[in-house]
């Protein structure tokens, strides 16, 4: 079998008639990225492939930069000032000892897909992709628009703070016919959690003066957020994202926040008694928030960030520094907080990823308990991040279908900053076809190419569509054809 051939990752016949003929050219929708709205609505052409590929500055992929620091590279080829070229040249090296990771796998398959480039990538192939590639991103097709629009992406969602005035969306939104997709706000409260972080102060004030909101005690940031929700919902933003690194169940009084919040503001260290007080309240009324707008709100969970401090110091966060968490009990503490707020109906749909897949059992086993209210109302988000392997993806499947019912399962997502990142749905809708098409061999469900072929439709794309509510105004059958055979 050559690398990445037309039937990788599939198995069986059931498994490729299952990709090639029912899920291969559903369209996408991204609904959780970290694509730069800015870089969308300039649409500018990227001057060459390490711009894209790796960094610009110290924005850029940093899953590639762990693997080049791993192979000895120095920071001046990573994040640094060197020249462009010669931090190709060190990707490509590391590239080759690479086997196994499934950068190796994302990064032939991107080459393939955009770049229509066959050669398996090395030192002795890179001087000539390096012409390839950087003569045809100077193309109109490889403009951020036409890079999203050509991958058959009709929906786009950034990662917004609260305090956002969402400029590039408004602009981007009157070119949307002409794109063909919609670029969509969702909220990411991170800075409003970092009570205990330098700058809360200023971020209040910032809220404050956005949402005409003066904030003076934690019911003025509820009544803040309550105005930006209603901004964000009339821009289309129908998610919200919480980043909990940790966390722990504990419920406050008004006046035990307010004092906690006059803390934050005065910079003066909080007990962890205080931050899991206020993180516990702030998540009850973003909860109900959630559950008023209808939107979806995603938990990402159990992970640490910054281990390496003076390179955090250096070069900031997402820089390539981070790992998997191990709080054992992160599971357990949001099951109390989703105990408390069905006692007030306040459960809005969710999505639950732990970067420690040791909680996914717990996570998907207490979905059970609380789908009310309408289909699949709580998911088991995708393998993310280190679990975004083909055997990551496998085990989620696998946990998802036995412990709930995957036909209902939203999907794949990119969760990336780079724009040639959408092979990722490509993969992951191989894993996917594999997985039914290995249940089919076995004998444990039925050999029924249709119904199977409906189900991996659905998990591609036209769950997503009906879950988030991006397109109250088409049908999927407007959108895109969704007919069994592609």
């Amino acid at each position: 079998m050559d690398l990445l051939d037309n039937d990788f990752l599939l198995g069986n016949d059931m498994a490729k008639k299952l990709f090639h003929d029912y899920a291969q050219n559903m369209p996408i929708i991204d609904f959780h990225c970290h694509l730069n709205p800015e870089e969308i609505y300039e649409n500018k052409n990227y001057e060459n492939i390490t711009k894209i590929w790796l960094n610009e500055g110290t924005y850029g992929d940093h899953y590639k930069w762990r693997l080049m620091r791993a192979n000895g590279v120095p920071e001046k080829l990573i994040t640094g000032d060197g020249d462009d070229y010669d931090k190709f040249m060190a990707w490509a090296e590391t590239i080759e000892k690479s086997m196994g990771n499934p950068l190796y796998e994302w990064t032939h398959l991107e080459l393939k897909r955009f770049f229509h480039i066959d050669e398996v990538f090395s030192r002795k192939t890179a001087p000539e992709i390096w012409k390839k590639a950087n003569a045809l991103l100077q193309t109109e097709d490889f403009k951020p628009r036409n890079l999203i629009k050509n991958s058959n992406v009709k929906a786009v969602c950034t990662t917004d703070d609260p305090a956002s005035d969402l400029h590039y969306h408004k602009e981007i939104k009157k070119d949307e016919a002409e794109n063909g997709f919609r670029t969509l706000p969702a909220m990411r409260p991170d800075k409003l959690i970092q009570i205990d972080r330098d700058g809360f102060a200023a971020y209040l004030k910032e809220l404050g003066d956005i949402s005409g909101v003066q904030i003076s005690s934690f019911k003025d940031i509820i009544k803040a957020l309550h105005q930006r929700f209603t901004f964000f919902n009339e821009m289309g933003g129908r998610l919200s994202d919480h980043s909990l690194l940790t966390y722990h169940f504990v419920e406050a009084t008004d006046s035990e926040l307010d004092a906690i919040v006059n803390k934050g503001v005065n910079n003066e260290d909080l007990t962890p008694k205080e931050l899991d007080q206020y993180i516990t309240m702030l998540l009850e009324n973003l909860m109900k928030l959630n559950k008023e707008f209808d939107w979806t709100m995603q938990f990402h969970v159990n992970s640490i960030r910054d281990l390496n401090r003076p390179m955090f110091d250096k070069l900031g966060a997402d820089t390539g520094y981070d790992a998997v968490g191990t709080q054992p009990d992160i599971a357990g503490e949001l099951q109390k907080l989703y105990t408390k707020m069905r006692s007030s109906n306040d459960i809005p749909k969710s999505i639950f990823y732990s970067l420690n897949d040791n909680d996914w059992m717990q996570l998907a086993t207490m979905m059970g308990a609380f789908q009310e209210g309408g289909q699949q109302r709580l998911q088991l988000g995708a393998g993310w991040w280190f679990n975004d392997t083909a055997e990551g993806m496998d085990n989620q499947l696998r946990i998802f279908a036995q412990e709930s019912l995957l036909p209902n399962f939203v999907g794949m997502l990119t969760d990336s900053r780079s724009f040639l990142s959408y092979p990722r749905h490509e993969y992951f809708r191989r894993v996917l076809c594999n997985f039914y098409g290995k249940l089919a061999e076995q004998g444990r469900v039925p050999n029924d190419e249709a119904a199977l072929g409906q189900i991996v439709q659905d998990i591609s794309y036209n769950n997503a569509y009906k879950f988030f509510g991006f397109f109250p105004d088409k049908t999927p059958d407007e959108l895109f054809k969704t007919t069994a055979k592609a």
